[in-house]
């Protein structure tokens, strides 16, 4: 159907239940012919427009739905018009002429329609007076410059109308009954020839100008560009802008408003990229960028738990929504202020979509020593492969620059949404910053090796369908693995002598970027310095434990030709030195509580 449709589709199911109500949501759903913006500014009158109080709006309490017209809702430039009902300070006071007769010349076309309601009688008569600016001054509500003109003119200002009316919203910004007033005045205003809506199918006022702030981080970036006769924006391609596409007006602010709405509640902002995802008829539905399976215990979940947990999660979705949803999952992004792009976008069934969270989920995860197994989210992932390790307060961090972050999470997205494979260099990329922990410190060091080995283990399965379990292997017929298993005993032997408050890394770690490329080099001479300085300090009974542990990698690795043994090791490393490290920190914890029984 496309994102304009659906997007029309959602604004048409969501608008009876949002539209213009505040407090459902994190942001009212904007009816038509309307905009929402911050006010700075709010002024009380009562019914015959005299000023009853002025304050300074909170920023929590400053998003305000005001009227606007097709012109003013994309207003630029030196010369703009003004919005009917709401403005800014210089379009209210006769200091700012020309803006002044513009605002009151749109307020009285609407006082004097069929579609007037007195709270507009009221404002009228306030403005008229031009004693806004001394009124505000008087007040301390603003600051004026030593010309006598206000300080900040931009100020935006709305309306609270005291009228006495029984079961009457004072606040202009809340009156249904004065929104409605306004989009029939203003449907009643539009006398362009119907067009044929590429939307909705219907002959309708087509737009000639498309709204603006669809996404609050790039607020002035249109997602559709207005038509431009001198910048000849389809030149060359048609001798005039209607052949390009016809959308109706009516069209066109549902689709925009629905579009801001889904961004301001549900958006997730990724490295300056918006990612939308949501079903038009509002049913919740899991979001693609986080781990699909619901925590509802801190309990950590075992391997052998893992795959019933994820498949109760798929059964728990799909008791709730009905077999014939549908998902949309878009991204918008902006390569200038002006202009909004669709960066992605799908749209399939929430059945085929809540399948793919599962069964990404199910491949892309890994036993995580504080959480338990899990799946790294699609940031975490792009942090692991792509951040560069600064130090902050003493702790090691990622930091990932924002257009590498918001391009990686996409591919990532495109990968779990459409079912595409792992894309080989995240999982090269992954492997690399877990070859190189000594930069990092132990909490960093395990979310990397965490996400590496999920990264891993995904990929070696869609490109090689090769199932790698979550526990130890002993005989796993893989050099790399066994290395990788040298590695952990090495790094816990040593650590094993250190006194409990000492930070030193181990050899292991230091000489693990050379330890990957020349196993068989870089282990004897870690042996050798363990043996001469670690070694002796070991008690009998342990001495014991990692012989028998080293003898036995040895004889494994001693089974492959001495070309295998010497050659660079493969990422399938990390698997056996994450899962040999964790099984020797649990049976060492295991020993210690026996001995303290």
């Amino acid at each position: 159907m496309g994102l304009m449709q659906q997007a029309y589709d959602t604004y048409c199911a969501m608008a009876p239940q949002y539209a213009g109500i505040y407090g459902k949501a994190k942001e009212p759903l904007v009816p038509v012919s309307h905009q929402i913006v911050n006010a700075e500014l709010e002024l009380t009158l009562d019914a015959d427009g005299h000023l009853l109080d002025a304050r300074s709006v909170e920023a929590e309490q400053a998003a305000t739905i005001i009227p606007v017209t097709e012109s003013s809702s994309g207003r630029t430039g030196k010369a703009p018009g003004a919005h009917p009902l709401c403005d800014q300070i210089q379009f209210l006071s006769p200091l700012y002429p020309a803006k002044y007769e513009s605002y009151l010349t749109q307020l009285h076309r609407w006082e004097l329609s069929p579609y007037s309601l007195p709270k507009l009688s009221a404002i009228a008569r306030y403005v008229e007076r031009g004693t806004i600016v001394e009124d505000l001054a008087q007040r301390g509500v603003i600051s004026l410059d030593e010309k006598g003109l206000p300080a900040k003119e931009k100020q935006m200002v709305r309306w609270r109308v005291e009228t006495g009316a029984e079961n009457e919203t004072p606040a202009c910004w809340q009156d249904q009954s004065l929104f409605q007033a306004f989009i029939d005045y203003y449907a009643s205003t539009k006398s362009e020839k119907p067009a044929f809506c590429m939307v909705t199918g219907k002959n309708a006022p087509p737009a000639s100008q498309h709204p603006k702030k669809i996404i609050n981080l790039c607020a002035n970036a249109k997602l559709i560009s207005a038509n431009d006769t001198s910048g000849f924006t389809y030149r060359g391609r048609f001798t005039d802008d209607s052949q390009a596409a016809t959308m109706s007006y009516e069209a066109s602010q549902k689709i925009h408003s629905a579009l801001h709405w889904l961004a301001a509640t549900q958006g997730v902002f990724i490295g300056g990229r918006t990612f939308l995802c949501w079903n038009p008829q509002g049913i919740e539905i899991p979001k693609p960028q986080a781990a699909f399976l619901r925590r509802s215990t801190a309990k950590q979940i075992k391997y052998s738990d893992y795959r019933k947990a994820l498949s109760e999660t798929l059964r728990g979705w799909q008791e709730t929504i009905p077999r014939d949803a549908g998902a949309v999952v878009a991204a918008f992004d902006a390569a200038t202020s002006g202009r909004l792009s669709l960066t992605y976008y799908s749209e399939l069934p929430v059945s085929d979509f809540l399948e793919r969270l599962h069964n990404w989920d199910a491949l892309c995860c890994w036993e995580h020593s504080s959480f338990g197994i899990q799946s790294p989210s699609l940031s975490q992932i792009a942090d692991c492969a792509f951040g560069t390790v600064r130090v902050s307060d003493k702790h090691t961090k990622l930091e990932t620059d924002e257009r590498v972050m918001r391009q990686q999470v996409q591919r990532l997205l495109s990968c779990r949404v459409d079912r595409g494979k792992m894309p080989a260099d995240i999982a090269r990329a992954a492997a690399a910053k877990a070859s190189n922990l000594q930069i990092m410190d132990a909490a960093l060091r395990e979310t990397v090796l965490f996400t590496a080995c999920a990264v891993l283990r995904k990929y070696k399965y869609d490109w090689y369908k090769e199932e790698w379990g979550m526990a130890l292997e002993p005989q796993k017929k893989d050099v790399s693995y066994q290395y990788g298993r040298l590695l952990a005993v090495f790094e816990k032997l040593e650590r094993d002598t250190y006194d409990p408050n000492e930070q030193r890394e181990p050899n292991a770690i230091r000489m693990q970027s050379v330890f990957a490329k020349r196993p068989l080099y870089a282990s004897r001479i870690i042996w050798e310095q363990l043996k001469k300085a670690y070694y002796p300090k070991l008690k009998p009974g342990a001495r014991t434990k990692y012989d028998r542990i080293i003898e036995q990698i040895i004889q494994e690795i001693s089974s492959f030709p001495q070309a295998e043994q010497e050659e660079a090791l493969k990422d399938t490393y990390l698997f056996g030195y994450y899962l040999q490290r964790s099984a020797l920190y649990t049976s060492g914890k295991t020993e210690n509580s026996q001995e303290e029984e």
